[in-house]
């Protein structure tokens, strides 16, 4: 298995090193985003593989950086995980085309297993 790059944007500082630590294991290159409004020059210059992405974040949400990538001829089939700790978070996932939705706090093996599941 070649080494994919996954972004993942929340903007909870700790959320992110966990998740960087965790994916790191898995040999993937993490490119870790605290700032939602980045995303969009993130996903041109980097090209990831696979987005996770917080639901609710300041400024831009989860949910709007989503609209905007399955808008976007270019990178509509990039494959995103929805991240959050909303209840209505699965719905809101799945109302905008995630690739998966995982529940804050989550389950580390089932977040492995989505990410090796959508690379």
């Amino acid at each position: 298995m070649s080494s994919k790059n996954i972004l993942i944007c929340d903007d909870d500082e700790g959320i992110l090193d966990v998740l960087e630590l965790i994916l790191e294991e898995t040999g993937h290159t993490i490119i870790p985003e605290k700032n939602s409004l980045n995303v969009r020059s993130l996903i041109e210059k980097k090209m990831p593989d696979l987005i996770i992405l917080d639901l609710w974040m300041p400024v831009l949400s989860g949910d709007q950086i989503l609209q905007m990538i399955r808008t976007t001829p270019a990178y509509k089939h990039l494959p995103v995980i929805m991240i959050s700790a909303s209840r209505d978070g699965e719905q809101i996932a799945n109302d905008h085309f995630a690739s998966a939705f995982i529940a804050k706090p989550f389950d580390y093996d089932n977040l492995i297993a989505q990410v090796r599941k959508l690379i």
